[in-house]
């Protein structure tokens, strides 16, 4: 009797928190989601804006070492304070709010993913230390705030509630989170779409009727995925790498990169990889795309990202994604929607091995009717692209090949 009172109070405790850590980061969620639209618009509105991302570089730079945090970690930071205890500062909320503000404007390549899950975790942080809940409640409170944040910027409350739980340790599931998550993704949801914020959605409407060659493309195409990304998050890495090497000056690192994405600006003559890219993959829906587009979005994230400009990573490999798949189907005469969907979510599940989050996003972008295709694409990916992932924060607890308990980092 008494141990059931204790689970039914253990409930009640967490509908409340989830619930106020929903509506909370859900307002957070859609002022970043509505701030990140204007400064959209009016780079769009201004392209010469482009011409000061060096100096927007350098900006963020100084909002960091004027607070203090010159060595942020980012999101690796969220993903560590889950699994070890590392502290999370309030700080980095408002950072990530206005740096990335920051990056979109002047035209860095970069999301918004990241920077929701670093505005998610920091305030789930300080609300589970403010309501003096122990060390393991913390980490629930933490990734209470990653599914809200991430479910109000993007608006696929399945994903997001399932994504924190899954994301720090791979092969390990969270479950104790799963109610507060669920209900805090869904808080944030509702309220983020009452306040205008739109869900984004693509149209799937050719979708291919189910057959052993229709399956044997999915896998190949997907495969293609898992290189893809092992490739991009290399590329991430290894440039970040390059640029601490080449300039130890954070200043001159930050205005490096902001000349080097102006130069391959203008050589393009185009702002098309630019900013998130995502008023860019309704046309890959449509079978229309450079050849290179995927290559060249690639190039753009990682010399923003590696230099010290803040966003995320996730809607560039969507971009990634969706622009080889839509290269995939032109190679290959297969319907262009289909492809484009597959690729998105192959690139995904390589760049995060988060499988189940996969699918689940894959659903609420596309819709259930390619359900095979998403299932096919999510299988193959995590498993050929090994290792690699776009957090050194993330632990592989349990090996993709057998198992076996590897307990490693990404690479």
């Amino acid at each position: 009797m008494k141990q059931n009172i204790e689970r039914l109070l253990t409930v009640l405790k967490w509908i409340l928190f989830s619930l106020f850590s929903g509506l909370l980061l859900g307002l957070v969620g859609t002022a970043f989601y509505h701030s990140l639209n204007f400064v959209t618009r009016a780079r769009h509105m201004w392209p010469w804006l482009v011409f000061f991302l060096p100096l927007g570089g350098a900006a963020i730079v100084f909002l960091y070492h004027f607070f203090h945090d010159e060595n942020d970690k980012g999101t690796n930071l969220v993903l560590t304070a889950i699994s070890s205890g590392e502290k999370i500062p309030l700080r980095m909320a408002p950072l990530i709010f206005l740096s990335t503000l920051i990056t979109h404007l002047f035209g860095g390549s970069a999301g918004r993913e990241g920077a929701a899950l670093q505005l998610g975790g920091s305030i789930g942080n300080f609300l589970g230390k403010t309501f003096r809940m122990d060390e393991k409640d913390q980490h629930i409170m933490i990734m209470c705030g990653m599914s809200a944040a991430f479910s109000a910027v993007f608006g696929t409350p399945m994903a997001a509630a399932v994504f924190s739980m899954e994301v720090v340790t791979v092969g390990i599931m969270h479950y104790s989170a799963l109610v507060p998550c669920v209900l805090a993704s869904l808080a944030a949801h509702e309220l983020a779409v009452f306040l205008g914020a739109v869900p984004e959605a693509f149209a799937v409407s050719q979708v291919p009727a189910f057959s052993l060659t229709s399956a044997a493309l999915a896998a190949l195409l997907a495969a293609l995925c898992a290189v893809v990304s092992v490739l991009f998050c290399q590329l991430l890495h290894r440039t970040e790498n390059g640029y601490r090497t080449l300039f130890p000056n954070p200043y001159a690192r930050a205005a490096a990169g902001g000349v080097l994405v102006l130069i391959l600006t203008l050589l393009l003559g185009n702002q098309a990889y630019n900013g998130s890219g995502t008023d860019l993959l309704a046309s890959f829906f449509s079978g229309e795309g450079r050849p290179e587009a995927f290559l060249l979005k690639m190039l753009f994230t990682a010399l923003t990202i590696g230099a010290g400009f803040k966003g995320g990573e996730i809607v560039p490999s969507f971009f990634v994604g969706a622009s080889f798949g839509c290269l995939f189907a032109s190679l290959t005469g297969r319907p262009a929607d289909i492809c484009t969907a597959v690729g998105m979510t192959s690139v995904f599940c390589g760049v995060t091995n988060c499988p189940i989050t996969s699918l689940l996003i894959s659903f609420e972008l596309f819709g259930y009717e390619g359900m095979p295709y998403y299932l096919i694409a999510v299988a193959f990916s995590y498993m050929l692209s090994g290792y690699a992932g776009l957090y050194r924060g993330q632990k592989i607890a349990y090996s993709k090949f057998k198992t076996n308990y590897i307990n490693r980092q990404t690479n």
